[in-house]
């Protein structure tokens, strides 16, 4: 068991508020900038450093191919969504590939509907998947790391919860694919983000519908927090929404005390599925959190929490 200490040392800011949506900027105290050289998977891949690809021509829904052609380290992170090849999908956690480095990496599909080419290789798109599918992705995979059978996800869950947002949003797609609801809600989704941008020198953020503290992000430099910010704020805007009429907000106490229990929670080390250290933790009845850490410097540290 472990502690992770990133989360002890966090100065919340003041929040930032869109109808039922606020977000609570977050600041590090007491703790230096990693020194991990490492780019972001979606840059990477623009550059054509990384290629993301099927496993194989017939493919396997569970997992992708990546292939870091570049000198740098990637990171992706959990949650993020993949567009192309013979369907999206999302990363089942967050993951560091090595330079020059090739790996096999768990995903969850998101698109039910398609299993036929569309590209050779994924595009990142962009979106980040919400809170709700996030914890189901935490639960499935903390469940299977248990079990000894790796980062797999419950795959008819990961379906059941796009469909599940996609009826209650009053969405529809050919494919069931999670990023045309995205779509469907981009000009939303522009609406929120002007009121919630992000705040400089921010190392990760807290975000809360109305009254409940539901998701907490963390990394390790506010440059890597300023790039997947707006991504982020995607995947919470689709969670808002579905709550209109909440009434109620937290304030800084509630992430004060949420951060007390990821800080003081016990982790437990996972198998990572590239470089660096995994820890996953259950920080509540039913909150899970993970981590994902180099040279003992957090890198992404998150936790569902509502």
């Amino acid at each position: 068991m472990s502690t992770i200490p990133a989360f002890s040392g966090v100065v919340v800011g003041r929040p930032l508020q869109h109808a039922n949506l606020a977000v609570f900027p977050l600041f590090a105290s007491g703790h230096a900038e990693s020194d991990v050289d490492y780019e972001l998977s979606d840059e990477a891949i623009a550059a054509g450093t990384v290629v993301v690809e099927e496993v194989s021509e017939s493919g396997s829904v569970p997992t992708l191919r990546v292939t870091n052609k570049g000198a740098r380290r990637v990171l992706f992170l959990e949650g993020q969504e993949l567009e192309g090849a013979k369907q999206n999908r999302v990363l089942n956690t967050s993951l560091l590939v090595g330079a020059g480095a090739r790996a096999t990496i768990p995903v969850s599909c998101v698109e039910q509907g398609r299993w036929r080419h569309r590209s050779r290789s994924f595009a990142a798109s962009g979106h980040h998947c919400s809170p709700s599918l996030r914890k189901s992705l935490k639960r499935s995979v903390a469940r299977s790391l248990d079990e000894g059978k790796g980062h797999a996800s419950d795959q008819m869950e990961v379906w059941a919860e796009v469909g599940r947002q996609m009826d209650s949003l009053g969405s529809s797609s050919e494919t069931m694919a999670m990023s045309d609801t995205f779509r469907t809600f981009s000009g939303q989704i522009d609406e929120y983000r002007q009121d919630l941008a992000y705040a400089d020198g921010a190392v990760g953020l807290a975000v809360a519908i109305g009254p409940d503290v539901v998701a907490i992000d963390l990394f390790d430099r506010p440059s890597t927090c300023r790039k997947v910010w707006d991504r982020l704020l995607s995947g919470f805007v689709m969670d808002a929404l579905e709550r209109p009429g909440v009434t109620g907000a937290a304030g800084p106490a509630d992430v004060l005390a949420a951060l007390q229990r990821l800080a003081s929670a016990m982790w437990r080390e996972s198998p990572p599925v590239g470089e660096g250290q995994e820890f996953r933790a259950k920080p509540g009845p039913d909150a899970h959190a993970s981590a994902l850490t180099f040279s003992a410097s957090l890198l992404h540290g998150s936790a569902v929490l509502a």
